[in-house]
């Protein structure tokens, strides 16, 4: 176990990586540990399509976190989302001050050797063994913990459930103790660095996912073609939202539009009720459907779509 840094009072801050395969609870524990939620969630592999940081500053005044939240590793499928996908993973775990290793509590796949065999030998890392809360016999979690040991030198395990309050604020102060000492980065109110715009669209992607559930492919994407902000009277500060939901076929197209347009409707009303709570104004949001077939597997097309 590497030395841990001494307690100071000079601030401390520093980059986390937050890395694992597709499904283990990654941006569901940078909601929990940034306190908001700027990470879109759902069942459906591959929901997080882009390096998002999540700032969190405690109340100490001392330590500043920067975390980042990462596309889940994707082995199975070798389309040119993916391979966007999978390089923006490798390039967050570059240069950071330490890497979160997320898995499943006593389980281990093949998804996850292979995110952890992304890990440098030198690189410092925790183990974080998140939904503890769904492990019915905890005494299997002990033999696993040393298994998962071998398998890489971690700093330090910390089973955990990121729907636990007591969990993630333990988690926060063990991460602290491996921050360097440096100025913060950013303002102490500062949540995320990511635009207006991006959250957009990407609470409209959560919710077209969502409400479509398991029936519509992952390949699906949001693109903002209009994103106006003016002055309101009536709300103070009024923004004007016109997207794109891009799908692969007639058939999908259909599929998120629903029965008289009513599927459409519920993503758009559901989509726009959370982004007025967010960017805390009234919004009017628009939404479009457009086949686009085999975008996903089109290098031009994946860039025009905002994937690096």
């Amino acid at each position: 176990m590497p030395n841990l840094r001494k307690p100071a009072d000079a601030r401390r801050c520093g980059l986390i990586a937050i890395v694992g395969r597709p499904n283990v609870g990654k941006s569901t524990l940078l909601n929990a540990l940034v306190g908001q939620k700027i990470s879109i969630t759902s069942r459906k592999a591959q929901t997080t399509r882009h390096r998002i940081t999540g700032i969190r500053t405690l109340a100490d005044g001392q330590t500043q976190f920067v975390f980042v939240d990462t596309p889940g590793f994707q082995t199975r499928h070798g389309t040119a989302l993916n391979k966007s996908l999978n390089k923006t993973v490798v390039g967050a775990i570059d240069g950071v001050d330490l890497v979160l290793f997320v898995v499943e509590a006593g389980n281990f796949t093949l998804g996850d050797a292979k995110v952890l065999s992304l890990l440098k030998a030198g690189s410092l890392a925790l183990l974080v063994a998140n939904k503890l809360d769904t492990v019915h016999r905890r005494t299997e979690v002990a033999p696993w913990l040393r298994d998962m040991q071998e398998r890489h030198p971690f700093a330090e395990f910390v089973p955990m459930s990121a729907k636990n309050p007591r969990d993630v604020r333990r988690l926060l102060d063990i991460c602290a103790r491996y921050l360097p000492e440096q100025p913060w980065w950013y303002g102490e109110d500062e949540l995320t660095d990511r635009s207006e715009k991006f959250l957009a669209s990407e609470v409209v992607r959560e919710k077209l996912f969502r409400l479509t559930g398991d029936e519509l492919p992952y390949t699906s994407t949001v693109v903002i073609d209009k994103f106006d902000e003016e002055k309101s009277r009536a709300h103070g500060r009024m923004v004007r939202i016109a997207a794109t939901i891009v799908v692969e076929r007639d058939g999908h197209k259909a599929m998120v539009i629903g029965e008289k347009g009513e599927k459409l409707k519920r993503i758009g009303t559901e989509a726009r009720q959370e982004l007025e709570k967010l960017m805390d104004c009234k919004v009017f949001l628009e939404l479009w459907v457009k086949v686009r077939s085999g975008w996903a597997d089109d290098e031009a097309r994946v860039r025009s779509f905002g994937y690096e």
